[in-house]
């Protein structure tokens, strides 16, 4: 982070400003308030919001002109990636093929620590490990890890790994994914995740741990995913379910339903799976919050 970061209120200004551009709540070409109204509205000095700005426009967010002031510049993503949660397999299937991915890594560890517990690896077994980044429109939205046994991963090649969803090769090399366990969290990015989502050291991320598993309940895959926020978002929809004393909300299960992929210039594509579909806008809540 920049030194200037160390002045908490030039800080504070920068980051309701910088999370009001992003979420497009002020929109692109949005004229932003003037230097005094600035300071007025934080209860700062001008000097404080000049470097508030300052920041912003480094990173290329706005553009300010003595003749018309502040306006935004950043265009945010068209359509950023929203994934139904109880849909954990046909989302894998489906991102794999409608989204461009980057292998930065491919090599073969020992398995240790949690990624050996999770998958009950032994410990002289041989893991292979990627690294993966996920981009939509050009635009990096997933940093992602992967171990595979290697009994399982000899199945496949390198090129191959870095051109087709890693889903469709354990299929390929006869593995029946049954079912996965998953957690979500909240992160923050590396220096070398940062440089990949094209994201500041320290940003927020949302941290996903997933463990696939077979038929037999052996574990075939350990993943961790980190998203940028603002172009990755989980979905899930909620029923009431229970007695009357005892109502609760539970997840909707789809069996059946048919999933409905939405891309930019690119048509809807219908599949019979559980969802995931593309956001025309951010601004649009997504359907994460319980409401009571």
């Amino acid at each position: 982070m920049r030194d200037w970061l160390g002045e908490a209120k030039a800080k504070q200004v920068y980051l309701v400003l910088r999370d009001r551009i992003l979420s497009g709540a002020s929109g692109f070409d949005a004229k932003l308030p003037t230097e005094n109204e600035l300071a007025e509205l934080h209860d700062v000095s001008r000097v404080t919001v000049r470097r508030a700005l300052g920041e912003l426009a480094r990173e290329r967010l706005i553009e300010r002109r003595r003749s018309s002031g502040t306006r935004v510049i950043y265009r945010p993503s068209p359509a950023p990636v929203t994934a139904d949660i109880s849909g954990v397999l046909a989302n894998l299937a489906v991102m794999g093929r409608r989204t461009a991915v980057k292998l930065l890594s491919f090599d073969y560890v020992p398995a240790e620590g949690s990624v050996a517990q999770a998958l009950g690896a032994a410990p002289d077994q041989l893991l292979q490990r990627s690294v993966r980044v996920r981009s939509i429109d050009g635009m990096p939205f997933s940093y992602l890890t992967t171990h595979v046994p290697e009994s399982i991963s000899v199945t496949f090649t390198k090129q191959e790994l870095g051109s087709r969803p890693l889903l469709e090769l354990l299929e390929r090399a006869g593995v029946k994914v049954e079912s996965a366990r998953q957690r979500i969290s909240a992160g923050l990015a590396s220096p070398d995740v940062a440089e990949s989502l094209d994201v500041r050291t320290g940003s927020p991320v949302l941290e996903l741990i997933r463990v696939s598993f077979d038929q037999l309940g052996r574990g075939v895959e350990h993943l961790h995913a980190l998203y940028r926020p603002d172009r990755y978002a989980f979905e899930i929809d909620l029923v009431r379910s229970g007695t009357a004393d005892t109502k609760a909300w539970s997840p909707v299960v789809r069996r059946k339903s048919k999933a409905k992929i939405k891309l930019p210039n690119t048509g809807e594509l219908n599949r019979t799976d559980k969802r995931l579909h593309l956001t025309p806008s951010r601004q649009r809540e997504t359907k994460n919050h319980a409401r009571s």
